[in-house]
């Protein structure tokens, strides 16, 4: 399953603002990235150029993710503009992101076995803890705790960054952290264990144990780098992702008979681990200060000039961090990729504000609006196969004639 989520329960009504004239953009955007999961999901296989980038660069799917946390962090500014108590909120707030990290276990833990079984259950030995709706819940909750605790609502008239100031003090924070870790942490030799590799290293003994050998610090390549290195000191190697986009590098695709593909190639690593969640909570900080001109202002011209200030900004430091060297890689959500995926987030939402909202366009994005009110379960239909196991219940003559059959015959093993 691609690595994102339709967030539709974590945008929180307060019941005195359920008058107030509702924001279909929000909706639709949303909808459009419901949509945009779906497409990268099941044409990535067909269309190669809009699945994620193996590694380092950017393709259509790796925005995905971004614009759901956008969404998630935008969400908060809304359902906390006005909180009479801070630890009742905080108390919802905490059991709503709960909630929907377990909700993530289940389904991409590897509890449920895929659209070609029907079986279920998993070994708690090798379930996956860290996920798609996880590293939303994260990002929401800090979100969520920012605006609870950190506004200075007394501030308001001495401006937009004064107001927020603790908010973007979090956010450089947990930046700073993030780059001391990825590029400070000291990286040794490790090995896993995985069946009959093909590889150019023989195992270090007869039980399929395969040495990676890295002893190196600020390493951001596949194998050597430090977040996959607290993964799998903190969380285990057995439960992270089996399947990384990076076994679509050219270097792990070797198999010529003469020389054959590095060892990490089949090692598992998690795009949603810990270290990369630090970076991906700015992302929520970067929504929620979008959150917080929608709420705090109401007139549509001043609204999509400081979303327009504060997206073309971002991606101008964005690019500037890139070109000096910070690569833009999706796995390890580097500053230059969650600074370019966050303004592109907030160029896209300033578009569908304009489109909706402002000359009122519902008609062409009725479907993109429903989708958007129903992501969460439209999420779990798809990442649990119900929705294609109930299609491939319809067939001609025999069980294996059914259009998902066709598709995946036809175009995936093709």
């Amino acid at each position: 399953m691609a690595d994102y989520e339709p967030l539709r329960d974590v945008e929180e009504q307060l019941q005195t603002n359920r008058r107030a004239t509702r924001v279909a953009s929000l909706d639709v955007f949303r909808g459009l990235c419901v949509f945009l999961m779906m497409l990268v999901d099941y044409g990535g296989s067909v269309f190669p150029v809009i699945s994620h980038s193996p590694w380092d660069g950017i393709h259509l799917a790796d925005f995905v993710m971004p614009f759901f946390l956008f969404i998630a962090g935008l969400s908060p500014a809304l359902a906390y503009k006005k909180v009479p108590n801070r630890a009742e909120a905080t108390w919802k707030a905490v059991l709503r992101a709960v909630k929907l990290f377990l909700l993530g276990v289940l389904l991409q833990g590897g509890y449920l076995h895929g659209v070609n079984s029907l079986t279920y259950g998993v070994d708690i030995e090798k379930i996956r803890w860290m996920g798609v709706l996880q590293r939303i819940s994260i990002g929401y909750i800090v979100a969520a705790l920012c605006e609870i605790w950190l506004t200075c609502r007394t501030w308001r008239q001495g401006g937009f960054f004064k107001s927020y100031f603790w908010h973007w003090c979090i956010a450089f924070s947990l930046s700073a952290v993030y780059m001391l870790l990825l590029y400070g942490l000291y990286v040794p030799n490790w090995q896993f264990t995985a069946p009959a590799l093909a590889s150019s290293l023989s195992p270090s003994n007869d039980s399929n144990v395969y040495m990676v050998r890295c002893a190196v610090r600020g390493d951001l390549g596949p194998a050597c780098n430090s977040a996959g290195m607290i993964d799998r000191y903190i969380l285990g190697v057995d439960h992270l992702y089996m399947k990384p986009a990076y076994r679509n590098l050219k270097e792990c695709k070797i198999s010529d008979g003469q020389e054959c593909s590095p060892p990490w190639c089949d090692a598992p690593f998690d795009p949603e681990g810990i270290l990369s969640s630090l970076t991906a909570a700015v992302t929520c900080i970067f929504g929620l200060q979008y959150g917080h001109i929608l709420a705090d202002l109401q007139d549509h011209k001043g609204r999509l000039t400081k979303w327009s200030l504060l997206s073309i900004s971002s991606f101008i430091l964005g690019l500037l961090l890139a070109f000096t060297g910070i690569p833009v890689n999706k796995s390890l959500y580097t500053v230059s990729y969650m600074l370019i995926t966050s303004a592109s987030a907030g160029i896209t939402f300033c578009a569908l504000y304009l489109l909706v909202d402002v000359y009122g366009y519902r008609r062409l994005t009725s479907v993109l609006e429903w989708m958007g009110m129903h992501s969460l379960s439209i999420f779990v239909l798809i990442t649990s196969n119900l929705a294609i196991i109930a299609i491939q219940g319809f067939y001609w003559t025999a069980p294996e004639n059914n259009v998902v059959h066709w598709i995946i015959s036809r175009f995936v093993h093709a």
